[in-house]
């Protein structure tokens, strides 16, 4: 009876290539669609495109307070600046001045 097995020797010899082919299998689905995997790629871009953009917001940003931390640079202060800013701040208005905001 060479054709009849025993199932309990069958499933111990079928076990071992079984669980290789979870892990195997595990890996694949990982690689295709985890959190690093081929499919996110397009959310990568997206992300990067976007804090591309924020990037560049942020540096227009740091390019004008540098410019007028020049401004306020205690050897050569404009006048014009300090002026504005002590009137905001303090409150300094006389009651016949008119104030026209001007937004930039």
């Amino acid at each position: 009876m060479a054709g009849a097995r025993n199932p309990i020797s069958l499933i111990r010899r079928a076990a071992l290539p079984a669980v290789a082919f979870l892990i195997i299998a595990n890996f694949v689905g990982y690689a295709m669609v985890g959190d690093n995997g081929v499919l996110s790629w397009g959310d990568y871009r997206r992300q990067k495109a976007e804090r591309s953009v924020e990037l560049a917001q942020l540096e227009a940003q740091k390019a004008r307070l540098a410019h007028r931390a020049d401004l306020l640079d205690p050897r050569n202060v404009d006048p014009d600046l300090a002026e504005e800013m002590v009137r905001r701040d303090l409150g300094l208005v006389r009651p016949d001045e008119v104030i026209i905001p001007i937004e930039k």
